[in-house]
């Protein structure tokens, strides 16, 4: 059945307004007070759009507002579409000190951490026209739909956004000098059984699962890796083992320079390789957006193929 494509003359703007408020704000009450309109009114326009489209936003129960499966395909674009036309009319106004561009990047956690204050303050000196808006996040997997662009820990995925590899992740076990001290002459063996193991959280994966990667790659038949603390962050496994106790196995490429001052040691040569990596992500439609392009072809140059390349040639 061939059904009739929405008009965009007859886009219902205050409709989606009304829908992405309530949304935003989990109730019709407190999305009626925000917007400074009646919550009749604002029911109304959800109504009709509702009727519109064919199908409930909402489910509305006496204790809770959530969203239907329809409303959280619809929300993201919704957002997005308003938060672009917010950021075009901005900028219009501002043209005395003009801005090319508000981009909203998203990193994960450790990312951020360990490398967004030399990232933007670089970038932002090259493209001071470009205004950066930075959140983080502790998932791993896809970007939130409502950024532009986005470093995220993630094995490769299969999506119509545009993934570009920053780098593997190669994983290999940190600890304190002084943890290295206390068990010198041990193989790797009685090193892992006799030291708490520092794990990383990772939604949807056992608590031990790098260890358990590690242990099989490594043929390490009789160690227990099934034990020790769980971090959300590799940064916070990093934090525990700089105060002395612990075997953390985190990436070692960020934490590079806690091996090159000594601070953090790896004391044995393994390393395991998950299938994890830094991609950049961007969606294919803002590629041709000019501050888009420049922050993406700006961090490939930072860390793509052809910069690690370098990197390896400098060490060697």
């Amino acid at each position: 059945m061939n059904r009739v494509k929405i008009d965009r003359r007859w886009l219902p703007l205050n409709a989606l307004r009304a829908f992405e408020a309530v949304a935003r704000h989990g109730s019709f009450t407190a999305a009626a007070n925000a917007s400074q309109i009646s919550q009749s009114a604002l029911s109304r326009h959800v109504l009709g759009l509702e009727s519109m489209l064919g199908t409930q936003l909402f489910d509305r129960k006496p204790q809770a507002l959530t969203l239907t499966s329809a409303g959280q395909h619809l929300l993201p674009s919704v957002t997005k579409a308003f938060d672009r036309i917010e950021y075009s009319l901005d900028e219009i106004r501002q043209l005395a000190s003009p801005s090319l561009r508000t981009l909203r990047v998203q990193f994960t956690a450790t990312f951020a951490v360990r490398l967004a204050a030399p990232l933007l303050r670089d970038f932002r000196h090259i493209h001071p026209e470009v205004e950066i808006n930075l959140v983080s996040t502790y998932a791993v997997g896809p970007p939130a739909n409502d950024v532009d662009i986005a470093v995220v820990y993630s094995k490769p995925m299969v999506t119509e956004r545009v993934c570009d590899l920053l780098w593997p992740v190669h994983m290999g076990i940190l600890c304190h000098p002084e943890v290295v001290k206390r068990h010198a002459g041990k193989d790797l063996t009685a090193l892992i059984n006799d030291n708490e193991l520092i794990h990383m959280r990772i939604d949807g994966m056992p608590r031990h699962h790098f260890w358990m990667q590690l242990k099989r790659a490594a043929n390490l038949g009789a160690v227990n890796v099934e034990r020790g603390l769980v971090f959300d962050t590799e940064l916070l496994a990093v934090q525990y083992a700089l105060a002395g106790e612990g075997l953390a196995l985190v990436d070692l490429a960020l934490f590079r320079e806690y091996l090159d001052d000594g601070r953090l040691v790896a004391p044995y040569d393994v390393t395991l390789d998950d299938g994890y990596g830094f991609y950049l992500i961007t969606d294919s439609e803002d590629l041709g957006d000019p501050a888009v392009a420049l922050f993406r072809s700006w961090m490939i140059e930072r860390f793509g193929p052809e910069a690690r390349l370098k990197l390896q040639e400098q060490k060697a």
